[in-house]
């Protein structure tokens, strides 16, 4: 029975020790996502305006797949998953801001922001990306075009 006892006693110090290993290492792969999120999206961006030749998307929706399978269109251009589309992916809200309207009739603009769904359980730091196609990044508060670039 004392044996058994040493035995719980060892595996519990073992998990207390690996429990927040594993959730900084969730957060840190959350985050590491975002930023890959973040790239995909400015990449599909140049894509979408180089084949619509309609600027930019009004919606994050717009480079997501078309419904059912069918063709791409400017409409539904199928260079991003369903998920991303969706605005929320491995614990970041994607939050996606067309720019103005050109007069003639091209979005020449957009912001996205990528957010922890749980700040400090999700990720910690916030993202935003735009049109010049910079991360940048704050972990303090909503992350605008002003905070530092990624790697900065």
């Amino acid at each position: 029975m004392i044996e058994l006892l040493i035995v719980v006693a060892i595996i519990l110090i073992i998990a207390a020790i690996a429990i927040p290993n594993l959730l900084k290492s969730k957060m840190a792969a959350n985050q590491s996502s975002a930023v890959a999120s973040l790239r995909t999206v400015n990449t599909c961006e140049v894509t979408y305006s180089s084949t619509y030749n309609q600027g930019f998307t009004s919606t994050l929706v717009q480079l997501g797949p078309p419904a059912g399978g069918g063709a791409a269109t400017s409409a539904a251009a199928g260079l991003i998953d369903s998920v991303l589309a969706a605005g929320t992916k491995s614990g970041y809200t994607f939050s996606y801001v067309a720019g103005a309207s050109a007069a003639d009739g091209t979005t020449p603009t957009y912001t996205v922001n990528g957010d922890p769904v749980s700040a400090g359980s999700t990720g910690q730091n916030h993202y935003f990306t735009d049109e010049s196609n910079v991360i940048r990044q704050n972990s303090t508060a909503v992350a605008a075009a002003t905070d530092s670039p990624i790697g900065g």
